[in-house]
């Protein structure tokens, strides 16, 4: 039990994180809504996932799950968790009509979260 509870803290810090990016993105994107090239949109949100995995570690400087096999277990489900999550998000917006930036698809929001997560996993305490 209390690795499902460490297992979804460790999933709420990483969507939440990307759900507070991607408000973040969107209240800047607007003026330059140019089409990127995908890889370097990737490289992006790699980048992001990495910075906010370092913001998370000061805010949260702990491992959320103490077991070192349980945090691979977390580090290989979190993320496609986490993508999932942002791609039905993706899909709630565009069936009310809104715009969807790239974080609204699994691949991007899997790609962030899966950097966040490696952040965290290397150097919580």
């Amino acid at each position: 039990m209390e690795f499902l509870i460490e297992l979804l803290l460790e999933f709420l810090i990483q969507f939440f994180g990307e759900v507070l990016f991607e408000l973040g993105l969107r209240s800047i994107a607007a003026p330059f809504r140019k089409d990127a090239s995908p890889w370097l949109a990737a490289i992006g949100y790699a980048f992001f996932g990495l910075v906010v995995g370092g913001i998370s570690l000061w805010l949260f400087p702990d491992h959320m799950v103490a077991n070192i096999k349980l945090r691979l277990v977390n580090l290989g489900v979190t993320p496609i968790a986490s993508g999932l999550c942002m791609s039905l998000l993706g899909s709630w917006r565009a069936k009310r009509g809104q715009d969807l930036i790239r974080i609204d698809r699994f691949s991007y929001g899997y790609l962030f979260a899966l950097c966040l997560g490696l952040v965290r996993f290397y150097w919580a305490a």
